[in-house]
């Protein structure tokens, strides 16, 4: 099947129907790459200085941040050692991850990632390539949990690319993101669950009320299927949650169960205010990766991500 109109033109001018097919399917994996570093390798020995220039003014993937580097990068240290003091050990991922690392287990189009050569593509989700290395820790042996109820928790500042186009003030086709994440197994009652999500929420209310000092956090519960007993596991965390962080603001908000392939059973908001206004700085729910990855109904997983040089905008007044 011919994906788009651009490829079905390079495929008539070719004269071969099959180019698509023999492609994506025909070759090898290492048969695939040797071919296009040699067209790419064709392609840049014929490119002259003032073309490569030419070609960087007009890619707006390739320029560097427009955020002055050492504060943003003092928050940045600032941050992970609130994540470290909660238990979420920070970890420096790669810059590219293995093709097919947001696609294959997440609802996400390859075609918005930027999709590299060697098997790989630029890392456009820290949480999909941190549940990757979870997958592997456990699957070698690399990690062996101590009890029923020990867990995997990691922190991350990453920088993400992705390709589909944004537009408004503080949003750029690359960007940091900070994420937690927490993987351990089921145990029943909604265990993992409850006591995962508190951790999350607990952190965040540290980091924006204590932290960054915004005039309000509040949370919002969001329901999502892929768990029996929806309204059950909504009102047991949050009551959880509740009773683990003083003073923090939980809503349920009242709507049917919604179909989203990306998180199962619970999705949550994080709204701030700040002077006056509301901004929805992060989201983040259970989702079932590792579970796909490691072919194990009983393994869990939380991902939270905040939108980190959007609040530097925030807090510095850009936005």
């Amino acid at each position: 099947m011919i994906s788009s109109a651009i490829v079905e033109k390079i495929v008539q001018r070719t004269g071969y129907p099959g180019l698509l097919s023999l492609l994506a399917e025909g070759l090898s994996g290492s048969e695939l790459n040797s071919l296009l570093l040699e067209v790419f390798n064709l392609r840049t020995a014929s490119m002259s200085p003032a073309e490569l220039l030419s070609l960087y003014r007009q890619n707006r993937f390739v320029k560097p941040a427009d955020l002055p580097v050492i504060p943003l990068r003092k928050m940045e240290l600032d941050l992970l050692q609130i994540f470290a003091d909660a238990s979420f050990q920070p970890i420096e991922l790669s810059p590219v991850s293995l093709l097919g690392s947001c696609s294959v287990v997440a609802p996400a189009d390859q075609k918005k990632i930027l999709t590299a050569l060697r098997g790989t593509e630029v890392l456009a989700d820290a949480t999909n390539a941190i549940a990757l290395h979870v997958s592997d820790l456990k699957k070698t042996q690399q990690w062996i949990p101590s009890g029923p109820e020990d867990r995997i928790r990691f922190s991350a500042m990453q920088r993400h690319i992705r390709t589909q186009a944004i537009s408004g003030k503080g949003f750029t086709p690359h960007f940091k993101i900070a994420c937690l994440v927490t993987c351990g197994t089921d145990t029943g009652n909604y265990t993992f669950e409850k006591e995962s999500l508190a951790e999350h929420i607990a952190v965040m209310t540290a980091l924006y009320r204590d932290y960054y000092k915004v005039d309000k956090v509040q949370f919002r519960f969001l329901r999502r299927q892929g768990y029996p007993h929806a309204d059950k596991l909504l009102t047991e965390v949050r009551a959880h949650v509740l009773q683990r962080t003083q003073d923090v603001v939980v809503d349920i908000v009242s709507e049917p169960a919604k179909e989203i392939s990306y998180y199962k059973g619970i999705q949550y908001k994080i709204d701030i205010w700040v002077k006056g206004k509301q901004y929805e700085i992060g989201d983040g729910g259970f989702v079932d990766w590792t579970q796909q990855l490691l072919q194990n109904k009983k393994e869990r997983m939380l991902s939270t991500g905040i939108g980190f040089e959007f609040m530097y905008r925030i807090v510095t007044g850009e936005i």
